[in-house]
């Protein structure tokens, strides 16, 4: 658990704004392919697309809460990686619709190979740009909260000469 009540509360906005905002990505993401590939979204497939985007929403705020919860010094990976991982969802209907693979570049390849769909959000705003706001928010946080647990206070020599 956190001891800085404002890194709490950062972590807590940063996991609602998530939580609002994957099961539209989700959609959205499914929706704009099967345009693209089909020329229009089958109703059933975006009903699939809603459904896994109510998963994504329950898996990552979960997984999102728990890394927030732990103690900064014990976090491993970040809060975009929890959402990164959240591809999975779109890309598992998309397949299941038949819709094939787009082209990527090689670092998105190499980096995000379970990604056929190039969805990878490179930021919290990929997803929605309401997130990125929380997700800012929570950066600067968790630097303070870092900062102010490992700096040292002046001696009284240094900064002068």
């Amino acid at each position: 658990m956190n001891p800085d009540p404002a890194l709490e509360e950062k972590a807590a906005a940063l996991v609602a704004a998530v939580e609002a905002a994957v099961p539209g990505w989700v959609e959205r993401s499914v929706t704009q392919l099967l345009v693209a590939f089909a020329g229009g979204a089958d109703p059933a497939v975006v009903d699939e697309a809603r459904a896994a985007g109510a998963v994504a929403r329950t898996e990552v705020g979960g997984r999102l809460r728990a890394l927030l919860a732990a103690d900064i010094e014990e976090q491993r990976g970040n809060p975009l990686s929890v959402l990164r991982a959240a591809v999975a969802h779109p890309t598992a209907v998309l397949r299941r619709a038949g819709v094939p693979p787009v082209v990527r570049d090689d670092f998105a390849e190499a980096n995000f190979p379970d990604d056929d769909y190039d969805l990878t959000p490179a930021s919290f705003a990929d997803v929605d740009p309401a997130l990125h706001e929380p997700g800012m928010e929570w950066g600067v946080a968790k630097a303070w909260a870092h900062k102010q647990r490992h700096s040292r206070p002046p001696t009284t020599t240094e900064g002068h000469q």
